[in-house]
């Protein structure tokens, strides 16, 4: 039994090309999850047109108070009765064989408990636009091999792989993926669950676009977000607590992350010892010595322990910073 977790908040401008696509599917859907997290425009109405024109049932809930995208989803998933159940969000489109392909591929490998894929992009008008999901997150060959070489964690310690619109999973691992956490602002739903299953390589990949994911202003999550662009004089001139400011959230975050992940039994204590390690790297970055001449040792052994190394970043970049800046 398939079903579809769809959460929704004021998604009337693009609601219903989701909603048809889920409906166009090669492999029909046994049934659509609805938790609307107060919306106060159309969702409502829509979702109730689109129960009359489908044969599978669609069960609508809206939330008494907001619980926000994370909580949303996890009541959303726990409110499924399938035994594979979709992510979905309400701004997207799939492709007509997204359901097919991916149940498939967990037929073929009862060994994984979740599947992703990479995705098109699409703007405001769903007219294509250049680049992918997985081009944005930069998960190329490299990091795919990675990947594959149960090395996925690692991955998911520095940045965000996995965007929970292209995510399948296999009720039966829910119980061990909830509670969400929401003690950290960066570990949103679809990084909890995909970095708990790496822990033991539970989670594969389809090498090919399965939705299109749409960029817009008003989206609520997502990647993609501009930052502010620094200067090379810039980086000479600014104060080294601006430089450092990113390291010390990021240092935040994974000490919050080892703490979660420390009180679970089912973690790995050697994938438990890079994070570890990787925040005692951070710790070295941020307390690096003013004098960029004294800097250098301390950024050479780091450089030869391997801490430097990210297969999806400029890794000599950052060297070079912590070295100049």
């Amino acid at each position: 039994m398939i079903s579809v977790a769809l959460c929704v908040y004021n998604g009337e401008r693009f609601l219903t090309e989701q909603l048809n696509s889920i409906k166009n599917q090669t492999l029909p859907v046994n049934e659509l999850v609805v938790c609307d997290d107060c919306s106060t425009d159309s969702t409502y109405d829509i979702i109730t047109a689109f129960g009359k024109e489908v044969l599978f049932p669609v069960r609508y809930y809206k939330n008494e108070k907001q619980l926000g995208s994370t909580k949303n989803f996890e009541k959303c998933l726990e409110l499924c009765t399938g035994d594979i159940i979709f992510l979905c969000d309400q701004d997207d489109a799939w492709l007509p064989e997204k359901v097919a392909k991916q149940v498939a591929y967990l037929n073929q490998h009862p060994d994984k408990m979740a599947v992703f894929s990479d995705g098109g992009l699409m703007d405001a008008q769903s007219k294509p636009i250049e680049g992918s999901v997985w081009g944005a997150v930069s998960f190329d060959t490299k990091a795919q091999e990675q990947w594959l070489s149960d090395d996925a964690y690692k991955l998911l310690y520095r940045g965000y792989v996995v965007t929970g619109a292209t995510l399948a999973i296999r009720a039966s691992i829910l119980s061990s993926l909830t509670p969400f956490p929401d003690g950290i602002k960066e570990m949103i739903h679809d990084s909890w669950m995909t970095l708990i299953l790496t822990m033991n390589n539970q989670i594969g990949f389809i090498n090919e676009p399965l939705i299109n994911y749409r960029r817009h202003a008003s989206q609520q999550v997502g990647f993609g977000t501009s930052q502010k662009y620094v200067t090379f004089s810039d980086r000479f001139k600014r104060p080294r607590a601006e430089k450092i400011a990113p390291l010390v959230k990021e240092l935040t975050k994974l000490k919050q992350l080892y703490a979660l992940l420390a009180d679970r039994k089912d973690i790995p204590s050697t994938k438990l010892s890079v994070l570890t390690t990787l925040i005692t790297h951070i710790e070295t970055r941020i307390s690096l010595p003013q004098n960029r001449l004294v800097r250098v040792p301390y950024v050479a052994i780091e450089l030869l322990k391997g801490n430097y190394y990210d297969p999806q970043k400029h890794w000599w970049k950052t060297v070079l910073g912590d070295l100049l800046e």
